[in-house]
Parts: structure tokens; C-alpha cells; sequence
């Protein structure tokens, strides 16, 4: 029977070229000359550092520029805020993986209320999808494409 899983992944090797790419902007930009700032990337969470919050700002949407040129998804990517002491400010961001259990029973609602002739289940952190025609699976699929559920969706493991 044909099946694809839908998941929500993120490439670490490109998320580490983009933040490499932005530590390496940020040293060469004038108007970040002296500050001491940079960008960490440890494990799911980036961590901004820099002098003022203006420039926290600016590092951020260096970082998602870098981020689209690289072709990962900005969507996954949760602020927190900043956090201002004397001299220094730092940002935490949080790089999203996996589809959370909530998010997941909407896919399978979606599913169920589109009266495609498609079964979704749930499995850890990602859905599993299958119907007897694969022409069914890509109208599931074009579906889904269609619909936000705010995190980004990757369709894998198409199996006919």
C-alpha cells in the first residue's frame, strides 16, 4: 500500500554553514566594529551576542538571509527575547524539529475533514500517510502544501 511520512526536519549541515556565514558578516560589517558580536550555535539554540538590542535586530535578520540563500526554512526558527544587561545583550534562538503532538492531530484532521481516501497516523514525531492510489497521496500531499500549520513540512519515504 502507498504511504509518505510527513516530518519536520531541518539540515544541520546548511544551519551551520548559515550561522558560520553570518559570524563571518557580522566581523566584517563597520557598524559592528569593537562590539565583540557574534552568533553561537549549540546543538538547537543559537545564542546572539552584541551590545545594544538595534543590533541583536540586525544579527537576527542577517542570520535569516542567510538562512533563505541557504534554502532552510525561517519558520522553524522561535526568538526569545533579548536579554539586556549593561554592556551586553544576547537573544536565544530556538531551532524547531519534529511535528509536536498537537500539530500532528491537526494534519490528521485535515486529513480526515478533506474526505480523501487517505489514513494518517501518528508516529513520535511525525505522520505517516496511506491510501491505496498514489494519486491520492499527492492530493493529500498538494493539501497539505496548501494549509499552515506554521512549522515547515518536508514529505519523505514516498513509497509506492
Amino acid at each position: 500500500m502507498p504511504s509518505f511520512d510527513v516530518v519536520s526536519e531541518v539540515d544541520h549541515h546548511e544551519l551551520t554553514n548559515a550561522v558560520d556565514q553570518a559570524n563571518r558578516e557580522v566581523s566584517t560589517r563597520f557598524d559592528f566594529k569593537g562590539s565583540d558580536s557574534r552568533l553561537e550555535l549549540a546543538g538547537q539554540v543559537i545564542t546572539l551576542h552584541s551590545q545594544s538590542e538595534f543590533q541583536l535586530h540586525q544579527m537576527y535578520d542577517i542570520l535569516c538571509n542567510k538562512l533563505v540563500k541557504r534554502g532552510v526554512d525561517i519558520t522553524c526558527l522561535e526568538a526569545g527575547e533579548p536579554v539586556l544587561h549593561l554592556k551586553t545583550a544576547t537573544q536565544t534562538i530556538t531551532v524547531r524539529e519534529g511535528i509536536a503532538a498537537e500539530t500532528a492531530r491537526k494534519v490528521v484532521r485535515v486529513l480526515k475533514d478533506s474526505k480523501n481516501k487517505v489514513q494518517a497516523q501518528i508516529q513520535g514525531e511525525q505522520v505517516r500517510v496511506t491510501g491505496k492510489k498514489r494519486d491520492d497521496l499527492q492530493a493529500a500531499i498538494a493539501l497539505l502544501k496548501g494549509t499552515d500549520f506554521e512549522i515547515p513540512l518536508q514529505f519523505t519515504n514516498f513509497r509506492d
